[in-house]
């Protein structure tokens, strides 16, 4: 439950950069980030390491895994307790800050958003690497909307990530999101159906309530599946904000970046191997179907995977890392 005094903790480096992929992103989000890095305990600081990408779920940043946590273990104590008792090697692991005014990130390229993909592929993993060695393999794992990106960076960049982690991800949108649509036409309501007023309205109050948190996160998703690319900052959504009726054209720009639809889209030219995958029977955002459809579409394409059924819901999950977390330092010891 707690990390034992005994066990090393390893060590903490924060790296303060300017990073060019989010300078002037239409949010208006700092590109100015810090990016803190866990080393493992007795680490000579000559040996070079893989790197694991620590990718949070909606609501939350890097720096929220950090945190003392009642009754659990962040990530610096997990990490400490998988190496003290050899399941995990060495390895460094990353903790990058991609907090946004839409209250967190799915880690895509948008252009209402951010450029976040590259962000993290092409400046914080060339960043880290360039501080501290690297023996040039890396993973990326990640809970929720971090496993979400974390199944799409897989796919879409296997020229940085040879294996990832999707705990609970994003996947087959129509039971994700659909079924949470009249909660966001309800926030817009007194706005006109106005998306900018709304957001405007949130970030001037003290704390939001739950149905707030969903209509911020549901803008945030149609803000990166949806942007309108000649507007900077702009995007459509997915319903008329009068009546509520789903607008095909526009639903079908989600649809193509669903893992279900992307896994059947690239079919034969996936990576061969290098994919864990969870999900709980109980999950209570209905994710466990498209976890099994994600799984099904990975036999079929024939990639070597890892897949798992829990008996749990979405909530408090981190104690799965115990799974995966070793599963992904022997598959990168393997690459």
């Amino acid at each position: 439950m707690r990390r034992a005094p005994t066990v090393p903790e390893g060590t903490l480096h924060r790296i303060r950069h300017d990073f060019g992929a989010l300078r002037g992103n239409a949010a208006g989000d700092p590109s100015e980030r810090d990016i803190v890095v866990w080393t493992p305990p007795r680490w000579d600081g000559r040996t070079p390491l893989p790197l694991f990408c620590d990718l949070v779920g909606y609501t939350g940043t890097g720096h929220s895994h950090l945190n003392w946590k009642p009754f659990g273990l962040n990530i610096p104590d997990r990490m400490a307790c998988l190496h003290q008792r050899g399941a995990i090697g060495d390895v460094m692991v990353v903790l990058p800050d991609c907090f946004t005014r839409f209250g967190g990130n799915q880690y895509i390229n948008s252009t209402a958003v951010g450029r976040y993909m590259d962000f993290l592929c092409d400046e914080v993993v060339p960043l880290v690497e360039s501080r501290f060695p690297s023996t040039g393999k890396r993973g990326v794992f990640g809970k929720s909307s971090g496993g979400y990106g974390a199944i799409v960076h897989w796919m879409s960049r296997p020229d940085i990530w040879a294996a990832a982690v999707c705990h609970s991800g994003d996947a087959y949108f129509e039971y994700v999101y659909q079924r949470d649509f009249p909660i966001l036409l309800r926030q817009l309501a007194p706005h006109d159906g106005d998306p900018e007023r709304y957001l405007a309205s949130l970030h001037k109050k003290e704390k939001l309530v739950h149905d707030e948190i969903m209509g911020i996160m549901l803008l945030g998703m149609a803000a990166t599946y949806d942007p309108i690319d000649a507007v900077a900052g702009r995007f459509h959504l997915p319903f008329d904000p009068q009546t509520g009726e789903l607008r095909p054209e526009r639903w079908e720009a989600w649809l193509k970046h669903d893992p279900v639809r992307m896994l059947d889209a690239r079919g034969p030219t996936l990576p061969k191997r290098g994919l864990f995958v969870d999900c709980g029977r109980k999950d209570q955002y209905m994710l466990l179907y498209g976890a099994r459809m994600v799984h099904e579409r990975l036999t079929r394409y024939r990639v070597q995977h890892h897949y798992e059924e829990f008996d749990d819901d979405h909530s408090d999950i981190d104690y799965r890392m115990e799974v995966s977390l070793p599963w992904l330092f022997r598959e990168l010891a393997g690459a």
